[in-house]
């Protein structure tokens, strides 16, 4: 068996608003994430982990923030991207494990929705996804509440 591993990180800045997507769910909050698409941290940093497992670049590479085709797009469309690679290169997603950075919103409550969201995009079983959050104690951007940052690792493998 081959294995491989990925790393990825996302952050996005925290503007006025209502509301905050991370892993395609909505959360309440009274700010909302600031980017070219949905900024979804959360879909964005997994994005970017399969990618690296896969030698396959980052998110700006295969959606650049330059084109206004990817404006305010949905993250859901980059995930499935990556998984397609994925699954053309005849890999298979062993785990994925995600931390977000942030103070607010508390993001225990959605954690079961968002790894189903994750599992029936990339068609895995939900026993092979983390998701959890951290704070920075008050510390950084994060701390300050300016912006949300997420960390994903992955693991792939394939029979050779």
């Amino acid at each position: 068996m081959e294995f491989r591993i990925g790393n990825g990180f996302d952050v996005h800045k925290l503007i006025n608003g209502d509301s905050v997507i991370l892993c395609g769910v909505k959360i309440p909050h009274d700010k909302a994430l600031s980017g070219h698409s949905d900024a979804d941290v959360g879909y964005h940093s997994i994005c970017d982990a399969l990618y690296g497992a896969l030698s396959k670049g980052d998110i700006g590479t295969h959606f650049p923030a330059t084109s206004k085709k990817w404006e305010n797009a949905n993250s859901t469309i980059f995930l499935k991207h990556a998984h397609s690679l994925v699954n053309n290169l005849e890999y298979k997603i062993m785990n994925i494990d995600t931390t977000f950075i942030c103070e607010r919103p508390k993001i225990s409550n959605y954690c079961t929705q968002m790894k189903n969201n994750i599992a029936a995009i990339l068609k895995i079983d939900i026993s092979r996804i983390s998701i959890k959050a951290t704070t920075t104690e008050g510390l950084g951007f994060c701390g300050r509440e300016e912006g949300i940052a997420c960390l994903t690792t992955v693991g792939l493998f394939r029979n050779e």
